[in-house]
């Protein structure tokens, strides 16, 4: 009998013993980004360590209408460490563009030209650029993919290719994330 009532009994008990929590943005990337809190972790963050990272982004969906989840990982990036303490200042964040994902940093004028619909990822480029990430486009994949600088959301660097780009940014001391 007990257990046709144990989803609910589950259910009441998450409530009540603070398993049910919900996902949450902010504080650096407010519309994007949002992550789950998690309380004393046994590998501890250490706060006061600067946090130097690029993601290397070259995949895209197949959907002209969806937002590219691995450029949204630099949002959850730097939400979480935010959330856990890691000053705004100690976190330096880039994302190398290139090959499928190059459609993911055009305009919206372009991209409609190109997909007859806005580009979904363009609140995303836009609030991370103005959280200081920097976003670079592979130069070779510019003139491959015809995504010439002009149709890139601005603010969008273009590098002689994504590979120069992530010598150059862990010769400087950032850590590859590969997505």
């Amino acid at each position: 009998m007990i257990h046709r009532y144990f989803p609910l009994l589950f259910l009441v008990f998450c409530c009540f013993s603070g398993l049910s929590q919900e996902k949450k943005v902010g504080p650096i990337i407010e519309a994007y980004g949002e992550v789950w809190n998690i309380e004393n972790p046994d590998f501890k963050t250490d706060t006061a360590q600067e946090f130097k990272v690029v993601f290397d982004v070259m995949d895209s969906p197949s959907s002209h209408d969806e937002i590219n989840k691995k450029l949204e990982t630099a949002a959850r990036f730097l939400n979480m460490h935010a959330q856990s303490g890691v000053p705004k200042s100690q976190l330096k964040v880039a994302i190398i563009v290139h090959n499928q994902a190059s459609k993911d940093i055009a305009h919206d004028e372009a991209y409609h030209k190109r997909f007859g619909v806005p580009n979904p990822n363009s609140g995303l480029i836009m609030a991370l650029l103005d959280a200081d990430v920097e976003i670079i486009y592979c130069g070779q994949s510019s003139f491959s993919r015809d995504f010439p600088k002009k149709d890139l959301i601005p603010g969008v660097k273009i590098a002689l290719s994504a590979m120069t780009a992530s010598i150059q940014l862990q010769n400087e001391g950032f850590h590859l994330i590969k997505l």
